[in-house]
């Protein structure tokens, strides 16, 4: 990997991890927010600097498998396969072009699931098993697992929020942005209660910030206000070439390193990372008995 992809993360190059996988859902129920953009890209940057990573692609849509170059013929086992044949995780793995960047693609029978899975007890969990199974029969092959969740609240959403250990959430600056994530927000408050008591927020990354629009300015600070230190310090910005990026089927870190996106993808790593940081230093105090057990934020 090129040296430019280091230069926008603080630290060392390769960063302390996890001794399991930390499983980050990518979420919000709006769609063209640049959920999956963030998805993709956030992985890149996080692969860049020595972290083992997969993508699951849980939107049927496919656009996350379609942006790292992956071609619907080579989707013959996929994440539909892992939620209802219980396909093995490496089964449906497929390695991208980045080192250390793997992914499981998504396929069109995943919009169906909703009817397949109706009398299914336990549906909930069906990732979560599955992701399980994986790690207790080979280890922790990840340091980072990034679920690309679908534009809805529906059960692929609930899915990825019962297997996750946090929320990442993609917000767009537009007029009705605060008023879409509150739904996202009461979702995640029923999951916490019915499936995953453990789950956080691990940040909300403002994205198509445009600086020359006053708008942008004021759902910024409308956001923070209401959020205070959950949303991340970098914005994504309105930018061409991360538009142009996946129809070549690639990262916009690859695709145009240097571009303002790429530079503010390596930035949003950098929080990433270092909140990944505090959050293995709480749980260290708590399993110690030296500090309070972490919460659900």
């Amino acid at each position: 990997m090129a040296d430019p992809l280091y230069d926008g993360l603080n630290g060392p190059a390769v960063p302390d991890i996890p001794a399991l996988p930390r499983i980050i859902a990518v979420a919000n129920q709006k769609g063209g927010v640049g959920k999956t953009t963030t998805a993709i890209n956030l992985g890149t940057a996080l692969a860049a600097v020595g972290n083992r990573v997969l993508i699951i692609d849980l939107d049927p849509q496919g656009n996350a498998s379609t942006g790292l170059g992956i071609a619907r013929a080579q989707r013959t086992v996929n994440s539909y396969h892992l939620l209802i044949h219980a396909e093995p995780l490496a089964a449906a793995t497929l390695a991208t072009e980045i080192p250390n960047l793997e992914i499981v693609p998504s396929g069109i029978d995943l919009s169906g699931i909703e009817v397949e899975l109706v009398d299914e007890d336990g549906r909930e969990y069906f990732l979560k098993q599955s992701l399980e199974a994986a790690m207790s029969a080979a280890g922790p092959a990840y340091d980072f697992v990034l679920i690309d969740c679908p534009p809805a609240l529906g059960l692929l959403t609930v899915n990825s929020l019962v297997a996750a250990q946090a929320v990442l959430v993609p917000l767009q600056c537009e007029f009705f942005a605060l008023e879409g994530v509150s739904q996202l927000m009461q979702t995640i408050e029923r999951v916490r209660a019915a499936f995953n008591p453990a789950l956080e927020i691990q940040g909300i990354v403002l994205t198509m910030f445009d600086q020359r629009n006053n708008l942008s300015g004021m759902v910024e600070t409308d956001v923070r206000d209401h959020f205070g230190d959950k949303v991340y310090e970098t914005v994504i910005p309105r930018n061409v070439r991360i538009s142009e990026a996946p129809s070549h089927g690639r990262p916009v870190l690859i695709y145009d390193t240097a571009c303002a996106g790429s530079r503010a993808y390596l930035n949003l790593a950098s929080e990433v990372i270092s909140r990944e940081r505090q959050t293995q230093h709480r749980q260290a105090l708590a399993r110690q008995g030296g500090g309070q057990p972490m919460g659900a934020s």
